[in-house]
């Protein structure tokens, strides 16, 4: 599956399953836009592109917890390019256990309102594509009902607001040929045997969204949802 010229825009970018998904993209053609809020991090991604001799990319800081981070961000992707094709809301803080104010504030902003702000900057680029994909790894803890995680809270309520907002996204970009895909699936490990008895792995997620946006644009797949053992 090739992705060739395009151009895709990656938040979280600079660990697990962020930088797996960088790696991917990168291998099939397209130049990736890491973010992460650590800028070191995205640029380890990026230096580890390079020295694959796969794709391109390059790397940018973005602390989705603050909106001025994230229009910066924005505007530097808009400086680089005159379209996105693939915009992947990936990044967002775990947190589990006890937390102050501070931690429950920047895990709500950052997966919520974060993922809000820069879908909202970066579509007038994705309407510019002839294929335009939004992605977001929401998790299992944004359905209803859901309780296995052992995540705090918060996290549970920035991924419920992340959901709502990818779905009805989904319902009215459609008409425009803008595809919305919100993947859920429950905590995974990294690395891992990929057998029926197993725990989710990053790499299969990884495979859920390279399998996504490579279907052809009459084929809307809105959400991907897991089985847990």
């Amino acid at each position: 599956m090739g992705f060739e010229g395009m151009r895709v825009v990656l938040t979280g970018g600079g660990r697990g399953l962020g930088r797996r998904l960088a790696g991917e993209f990168a291998q099939r053609g397209a130049h990736v836009f890491v973010s992460a809020r650590d800028e070191a991090a995205a640029k380890e991604t990026v230096r580890g592109i390079e020295w694959a001799a796969v794709g391109s990319a390059s790397a940018y800081a973005c602390d989705l917890a603050q909106p001025a981070s994230v229009a910066e961000f924005a505007q530097a992707v808009a400086a680089r390019t005159d379209q996105v094709d693939v915009l992947i809301n990936n990044g967002a803080a775990y947190l589990e256990g006890p937390a102050d104010d501070e931690r429950i504030a920047e895990t709500v902003q950052g997966a919520a309102t974060g993922t809000i702000l820069l879908t909202e900057k970066l579509l007038p680029l994705l309407r510019r594509s002839d294929r335009p994909d939004v992605v977001n790894v929401v998790s299992a803890a944004g359905e209803p009902g859901h309780h296995r995680s052992a995540a705090h809270p918060a996290f549970y309520a920035a991924k419920h607001a992340q959901a709502g907002y990818a779905e009805i996204l989904s319902h009215r970009l459609r008409p425009e040929g803008i595809r919305v895909v919100s993947l859920f699936p429950p905590d995974f490990v990294q690395d891992g045997p990929r057998t029926a008895g197993s725990p989710l792995t990053a790499a299969s997620v990884a495979d859920c969204v390279l399998f996504a946006v490579g279907q052809p644009r009459d084929c809307f797949l809105r959400e991907f949802r897991f089985e847990q053992l």
